[in-house]
């Protein structure tokens, strides 16, 4: 099934808007607000791939750009414009969602840390869960939890999907945070992969395979909340 992305114009708190791409199935049984990583916006490969590949088991997705990836920097927002693009990208999937669809939020490492951030600091309104691709719980090479800190203030379902050779998410630490956090936190492991969801050829593999079995995951969580 081809569903193809309707753009839109996301209204931000600060007066300034961002855009945003809306993919919706016909009878979707729930819409993702997708953020994208610090390093790639929402027209990258990977998110245009999580997109379809989430429409295509009748999920929605509303993606975004955060402010700074709009304006063309690469220097991140602060946690505080990051929070309210999240905001803002929530209230406008719900605008456009019929009543009744569940609601959730997340995305690819900065991305989904943003979200589960904002979700921390205030709930978001009307979300249900929290799905996570490449939480980065650490900088590279720098194996630590601190960045997880927040997490506890979460009151809601959480999916981390992660990779074995995440090089932002030691597996060690990564599975003892989200065993920390009893059952509000699913942790999904994804054999051989990076940060990026890369696999390398002698995986017997490929990314695009990968990217179904996230899709296959991140579905069927969704559909049971």
């Amino acid at each position: 099934m081809q569903t193809h992305p309707v753009s839109l114009t996301i209204a931000l708190p600060s007066g300034g808007t961002t855009s945003g791409l809306l993919q919706a199935p016909a009878s979707a049984k729930a819409c993702y607000v997708l953020a994208h990583g610090a390093g790639a916006g929402m027209n990258h490969a990977f998110m245009a791939s999580i997109a379809q590949g989430l429409a295509e088991r009748s999920i929605a997705s509303l993606r975004f750009n955060f402010p700074f990836m709009e304006q063309g920097s690469k220097r991140p927002d602060s946690p505080a414009v990051a929070h309210a693009a999240v905001r803002a990208a929530v209230a406008e999937a719900t605008r456009h969602m019929p009543a009744g669809v569940p609601l959730f939020a997340g995305g690819k490492s900065y991305g989904g840390r943003m979200s589960t951030q904002a979700q921390a600091a205030e709930p978001l309104p009307g979300v249900k869960g929290l799905v996570l691709l490449g939480f980065p719980l650490h900088p590279a090479g720098k194996p630590s939890t601190e960045r997880a800190a927040h997490l506890e203030g979460v009151k809601l379902p959480m999916l981390f999907l992660q990779g074995t050779r995440d090089g932002l998410a030691d597996l060690e630490l990564i599975t003892q945070t989200t065993a920390g956090l009893g059952n509000k936190a699913s942790l999904y492991i994804v054999d051989g992969a990076d940060h990026a969801f890369h696999v390398l050829v002698r995986s017997g593999r490929t990314d695009a395979q990968v990217r179904e079995e996230l899709c296959d995951t991140m579905a069927a969580w969704m559909t049971k909340r």
